[in-house]
C-alpha cells in the first residue's frame, strides 16, 4: 500500500494559485450582494428573500392559470412523448404550435411579440411540459431560457430588433454554444478562438463545440470564444451571435445518438475561419463568461420547474399503482417501506416547487445576485428527482422495466439532469467556495489588520461582534403562523451553527479548502438543505395563512428531513472517514 501524499507539489500549488486568480476574476465581475444563500454561510438569514412566500398578483395568477389550462389542453392533443422518443425527433408541427401558443417567447417583452410573463409564471408553464416530455422541456429550455436569453439581457437595441421577433414566435430557433471537448462544467476553459481582422470589422472564429442542444436546427446561436485582450498576451471569453449561413460554420454531427432525451437535436459544431461581424458581439467584449453564467441562472431556474413537473408525474404514477396493486393480501400502499417512498416523493416534490418559486421570485424582483440560489436549486432538484424516479420505478416493480410503461423512458431521460448545465459535483464545489468567499475575505482582512491595529480597529471590532453573534444568537424567522414558530426557531439555530462551522472550516483549512472536496460537498449539502427548509417553511406558512392544510403532514416531514440532514452534515464535519477514504484511493 502506497503512502498518502499530504504536501501538494509545486505544480499543484501553481495550479491552485491559477484557480484562485480565475475565481477572483470571475466573482469580482459579478454582483456581490449578500442574499439568502450567501447569508447562510455567514450564519444569517436574509429573511425578505424568502419570507413571505412569493405570490403572483391576482391578475397574473388568473392569466397564468388560464395559460396553464390552455397549454395542458394543447399538450393532450399534440404532445406525444412516446413518438418523440421512438422517432428521436420533435415534430416541426409541435414546435410551430408551441410558438403560436407563445411558449417559445413567453418572458420576452410585448414589443417583440412576447407575452411579458414573469419568471414565476413561466416556471408554471415549464412544469406542464416537464411533467410530460423531457425532450420537449429541454428543447424549450435550450431555446428560450438560455438560447435567446443573452439577447434579452445583453443585446443591443439593433440586435434585439433584428432577431428577437422571429425567435419569440418560433419562426427561428436559438441555441447556446458553450461546451467543448475541454470546456463543459469548466466554463472558463473555452478554447475556441476569435481573432479580429486587420480592419477590426470582423472576428475570425476557429474551434469546435459539442453537446449543443438545438445546435443543428438553430437559426441563431450564442457562441462563446476567446478574444485577445488589448495590449496583453492574455485572452478573455466573448459572446458572439452566430448564424449557420456564415461561411465556415459546420454541423459535424447533427444528432448525436444518446441514452435519453432522444428527441432533442444534440449536435457537434465546428468553425473554420468563420467571419463574424463585430456588431454580432453580445455584451461587452471580454465579458462573455459573465454573459454565459447569467444566462445559465435562468436555465437552472426553469430546470427546477421541469424537474418539479416530472416529480409530480412520478408521484402520481407511483401513488396510483401502490393503491391498485395488491400483494400478500394488501395493497402496496399499506406497506411501510412503500409508504416511506411515497412520502419522500411527495415531500421532495413540495420542497422542489417551493425552491423553484422562491428562486424565480428573486429574478422577478429585479435582484441581481442569485447565482448561488439557482445553483442550489439545480443540484438539489436534480439529485432528488433521480431518487424520485428510482423510487417510482421500484414501486412499479418489474412492470416499469418494459417499454410500454413511461417510467422506462423517464429513467433514461432524467439521468442527464445531474450533468447538464454544470455537473453537480462541480456545482457543489462552486456553491461551497462562493458561499465561503465572503467570510473568508473578512477573516483575511482581519488577519492583515493586526499590522495596523489602530487604523483597522473598526474592522476587528465588527469581526469580534460577528463571532459573538454566531456563538450566542440565532436569526429570527418571520412567520405568520404561531404553530410554526418552533420550526422557525430550529431553522434559526441551525443557520447559526452552520455559519460557525463555515468559520471554523476556514480557520482550519485556509487556502487548502480548495482541495478539500469532501468537506466542500458537506458544506454545500448543508447550505442546500437550509435553503430547502427555509423555502418549505415559507410555503407552509403561506398555506396556513390561507387556511390550506392539504400539505400539512408532508411539509412537516419535509422540514424534518432537511433538519435531520443538516444535523448529519454538522456531525460529519467533526467525525468522518475522509482519511480512510483517501488512504484507500491512494493505496
Amino acid at each position: 500500500m502506497g503512502s498518502h501524499v499530504t504536501e501538494p507539489s509545486a505544480e499543484r500549488l501553481q495550479q491552485r494559485a491559477e484557480q484562485i486568480r480565475q475565481a477572483e476574476e470571475l466573482l469580482g465581475s459579478l454582483p456581490q450582494t449578500i442574499g439568502l444563500a450567501k447569508g447562510l454561510f455567514a450564519g444569517r438569514l436574509i429573511a425578505d428573500w424568502v419570507f413571505p412566500y412569493p405570490q403572483l398578483s391576482i391578475n397574473q395568477k388568473a392569466d397564468t392559470d388560464a395559460a396553464v389550462a390552455e397549454l395542458e389542453a394543447f399538450c393532450d392533443r399534440n404532445l406525444d412523448p412516446v413518438r418523440i422518443d421512438r422517432e428521436a425527433d420533435i415534430p416541426r408541427e409541435l414546435i410551430d404550435g408551441l410558438g403560436q401558443f407563445g411558449l417559445l417567447g413567453m418572458t420576452a417583452p410585448e414589443e417583440f411579440g412576447g407575452r411579458g410573463y414573469s419568471q414565476m409564471a413561466y416556471c408554471q408553464l415549464l412544469e406542464v411540459i416537464g411533467s410530460r416530455c423531457s425532450s420537449t422541456a429541454i428543447f424549450v429550455n435550450a431555446h428560450h431560457s438560455i438560447g435567446m436569453r443573452g439577447l434579452l439581457l445583453f443585446g443591443s437595441d439593433a440586435q434585439r430588433r433584428r432577431w428577437l421577433p422571429d425567435l419569440v414566435s418560433g419562426k427561428k430557433l436559438a441555441a447556446f454554444a458553450l461546451t467543448e471537448p475541454d470546456a463543459g462544467s469548466d466554463a472558463a476553459n473555452v478554447q475556441t478562438m476569435a481573432v479580429p481582422t486587420s480592419d477590426g470589422q470582423h472576428f475570425v472564429l476557429n474551434g469546435q463545440k459539442r453537446y449543443i442542444t438545438n445546435g443543428s436546427i438553430a437559426d441563431v446561436l450564442t457562441v462563446m470564444a476567446r478574444t485577445p485582450v488589448a495590449e496583453s498576451d492574455k485572452t478573455a471569453i466573448t459572446a458572439f451571435l452566430v448564424t449557420p449561413d456564415m461561411p465556415g460554420f459546420q454541423v459535424t454531427e447533427p444528432r448525436m445518438e444518446k441514452l435519453g432525451i432522444r428527441g432533442t437535436a444534440t449536435s457537434r459544431l465546428a468553425f473554420d475561419n468563420m467571419r463574424v461581424p463585430r456588431e454580432n458581439i453580445l455584451g461587452p467584449i471580454g465579458k462573455g463568461l459573465k454573459v454565459a453564467l447569467t444566462v445559465l441562472d435562468f436555465g437552472r431556474t426553469t430546470f427546477g420547474a421541469c424537474c418539479t413537473g416530472a416529480a409530480k408525474t412520478c408521484l402520481q404514477l407511483a401513488t396510483e399503482h401502490a393503491h391498485r396493486r395488491r400483494q400478500f393480501g394488501r395493497s402496496l400502499a399499506e406497506f411501510e417501506l412503500v409508504q416511506q417512498k411515497l412520502v419522500r416523493m411527495s415531500a421532495w416534490t413540495y420542497a422542489m416547487e417551493a425552491m423553484t418559486t422562491v428562486t424565480a421570485g428573486l429574478i422577478d424582483r429585479g435582484l441581481e445576485d442569485y447565482m448561488l440560489e439557482t445553483a442550489m436549486l439545480k443540484v438539489w432538484s436534480t439529485e432528488r428527482l433521480w431518487t424520485i424516479v428510482n423510487d417510482a420505478f421500484q414501486i412499479h416493480g418489474g412492470a416499469a422495466y418494459f417499454t410500454d410503461q413511461p417510467l422506462e423512458r423517464m429513467l433514461r431521460d432524467h439521468r442527464i439532469n445531474q450533468i447538464g448545465e454544470g455537473a453537480n459535483e462541480v456545482l457543489m464545489s462552486f456553491i461551497a467556495l462562493t458561499g465561503m468567499r465572503g467570510p473568508g475575505l473578512q477573516m483575511q482582512a482581519v488577519s492583515q489588520s493586526w499590522k495596523h491595529p489602530l487604523r483597522d480597529a473598526g474592522l476587528v471590532c465588527r469581526f469580534a461582534t460577528d463571532g459573538a453573534r454566531l456563538r450566542c444568537c440565532y436569526p429570527t424567522v418571520p412567520l405568520r403562523s404561531p404553530e410554526l414558530r418552533r420550526y422557525g426557531k430550529q431553522l434559526g439555530k441551525q443557520i447559526r451553527r452552520f455559519g460557525a462551522t463555515v468559520q471554523k472550516t476556514l480557520v482550519t483549512h485556509r487556502e487548502e479548502v480548495l482541495e478539500r472536496q469532501l468537506v466542500l460537498e458537506r458544506i454545500a449539502w448543508m447550505a442546500m438543505e437550509l435553503f430547502a427548509a427555509a423555502s418549505t417553511l415559507s410555503r407552509w406558512d403561506s398555506d396556513l395563512a390561507n387556511n390550506d392544510r392539504t400539505h400539512d403532514a408532508v411539509a412537516r416531514w419535509c422540514f424534518a428531513d432537511s433538519h435531520r440532514r443538516v444535523e448529519g452534515g454538522l456531525r460529519a464535519m467533526r467525525c468522518n472517514d475522509d482519511d480512510l477514504l483517501k488512504l484507500a484511493a491512494n493505496g
